[in-house]
């Protein structure tokens, strides 16, 4: 017995069927191993169904374009609104009748209210300003509706800032029957032609001079935009008994724009709103009667489904797929931290290229759209690119969640079944 046992070649036989478990050599390599070996397999595991990899990053960047895109564009629209108003710099505050809600629609005043308002206390000028419409007609027969500002005639306060004009001067309204024309105008009147002043075109039975050419802020109806004086532009509109519109107000050094305009109301009782407060209330009134927000909003919430529902539903269906994957990492030793960590790395890769995808179809697109006359102005902004990776990081977070549950209550004899 003894001279069987102690024969070499059993005993070396013995030894390779009953390791040392307690020698650091016998522990799973991937226990004892970097991390890095797991990620990478992860990686490997992921982009090893290219179709079902590709789904994925296809269904963020279009969950993601849409968001942003859609988002841009309303914001820019909305913007547009208020274009009249962002282009008004000098005045702080707008005095109008209480029954006038937005810059498009005007109760006009009387014209002794321009002297009720340089009363108050706190009011370092008023002045008129007419916002109105008037049909132009160019020699070749051209015409359109467009939108008239009437600035007031002694000091041209309301008039678009030196830096924003193409050509000519403001100053130049000053001479007889004079017009300021915004570039696109000019465009739509003379196509084809390069700027030139001192063209004319006949608005209400009276001659138009061009005078200037500015690149005015572009606006909601995308019609020509024309300056001159207050009192051309009653006579380009035809006599009404009231045409004042508003009364552009500028504080008095050291006095709140928000304060006088309560005070203004309380002294006159007209409605006073700062430039900003009166930019909002137009705004709010075209998001609240204009289908605009609604049609913008179904694409969007589309654009959530389809990046929650499509993109969660295939990186579920992809963990199912690799169930025994994940449940030999288990058998060898890779803990659930680890397996994870494996799925957010997957998910995380998966989110970071579809939202990358996304936005760079997303730039592209308002690159074209950019240099378009009439869709001038519309930018990607940095709120809806921030909005549409807060919506990828939900979708890649659902994804994960499903994911992870699933794999945590994995047990590792899944590897043996059939």
């Amino acid at each position: 017995m003894h001279s069987i046992v102690s024969s070499p070649a059993i005993a070396e036989k013995s030894d390779r069927r009953l390791p040392d478990v307690s020698e650091p050599s016998s522990r799973p390599a991937v226990r004892r191993g970097s991390p890095t070996a797991l990620y990478w397999l992860a990686l490997r595991m992921l982009t090893g169904d290219r179709a079902k990899y590709l789904g994925l990053v296809f269904a963020i960047a279009f969950s993601s374009f849409l968001i942003a895109q859609q988002s841009s564009l309303f914001c820019a629209l909305m913007n547009r609104t208020r274009s009249v108003i962002l282009d008004v710099t000098d005045a702080d505050i707008w005095v109008m009748d209480p029954a006038t809600r937005y810059i498009d629609e005007v109760y006009a005043l009387k014209d002794s209210d321009v002297d009720r308002v340089r009363g108050i206390t706190g009011v370092s000028w008023a002045v008129p300003f007419f916002r109105g419409s008037s049909r132009a007609i160019s020699p070749e027969g051209k015409f359109r509706q467009t939108i008239l500002l009437g600035i007031d005639d002694a000091s041209l306060a309301g008039a678009p800032e030196p830096r924003r004009m193409v050509m000519g001067s403001v100053e130049n309204l000053r001479e007889p029957d004079a017009v300021v024309i915004d570039l696109a105008g000019y465009h739509f009147f003379f196509p084809g032609q390069p700027p030139q002043l001192g063209k004319t075109l006949e608005m209400n039975d009276h001659r138009a001079k061009i005078v200037g050419i500015v690149d005015a802020s572009p606006p909601f109806g995308t019609l020509p935009v024309f300056y001159t004086r207050y009192t051309e532009a009653l006579n380009f509109v035809g006599q009404e008994r009231k045409l004042l519109s508003f009364v552009l107000v500028k504080a008095a050094p050291g006095v709140p724009p928000g304060d006088l305009t309560k005070r203004i109301h309380d002294g006159t009782g007209l409605e006073a709103e700062t430039s900003k407060d009166f930019g909002w209330a137009t705004i709010l009134y075209y998001i609240h009667n204009t289908g605009i927000p609604a049609s913008v909003g179904i694409t969007v919430i589309i654009a959530i489904l389809v990046g929650t529902v499509v993109a969660g539903q295939t990186f579920y269906m992809f963990t199912l797929e690799n169930l025994k994957q994940f449940g030999a990492l288990k058998a060898i030793g890779a803990t659930n931290g680890r397996i994870v960590r494996m799925i957010l790395l997957q998910a995380s890769l998966v989110g970071a290229v579809g939202y990358g995808l996304g936005m760079g179809l997303a730039a592209a697109f308002f690159a074209v759209i950019s240099h378009k006359e009439a869709t001038r102005g519309f930018i990607l902004l940095w709120q809806t690119m921030s909005g549409a990776g807060v919506v990828v990081l939900f979708v890649v977070i659902l994804a994960s969640v499903a994911s992870i549950r699933k794999v945590l209550i994995l047990e590792p004899a899944i590897v043996f079944r059939g």
